[in-house]
């Protein structure tokens, strides 16, 4: 199954006893695989640096990287077109237009505004972290 995750999704993930933490060792297990633009994995690592300091980023970077090397997991797409669905927040149409062009199963996101993204036409539908782990990942 191929996903798109939120910056927010992403770095609570990366806590081990975090709700979320089962997407990340989905993840780290090649059991899901990761869609990413340049600008997410730019966002991911300011993000990260900003709440929890340089060697926090650097973590998740490494961590990214044995990802898309170990398990091959990691799909690097270059969106062509910009589909503007998140009028709320423009920059987290870099989000929508990765799963859409890497035809993504799921975009996993906390934020309400990838909402209009529902009933839209196109096949990543915006879901919970906690209902996809819930409905798709072994226990």
């Amino acid at each position: 199954m191929l996903v798109v995750v939120d910056t927010n999704v992403m770095l609570s993930a990366l806590a081990r006893q975090s709700p979320t933490a089962p997407l990340f060792r989905a993840m780290a297990n090649g059991e899901l695989k990761l869609a990413l633009t340049a600008a997410i994995v730019l966002e991911y690592e300011e993000i990260a640096a900003c709440r929890g300091g340089p060697a926090f980023s650097a973590r998740l970077m490494h961590w990214l990287s044995l990802v898309a090397t170990a398990w091959n997991t990691v799909v690097l797409v270059q969106p062509s077109y910009q589909f503007r669905l998140i009028s709320s927040d423009p920059d987290d149409n870099k989000f929508a237009d990765c799963a859409i062009t890497a035809n993504a199963d799921f975009l996993i996101t906390n934020d309400t505004d990838y909402d209009s993204m529902v009933g839209s036409g196109y096949k990543p539908q915006p879901i919970k972290p906690e209902g996809f782990i819930a409905r798709y990942l072994k226990s």
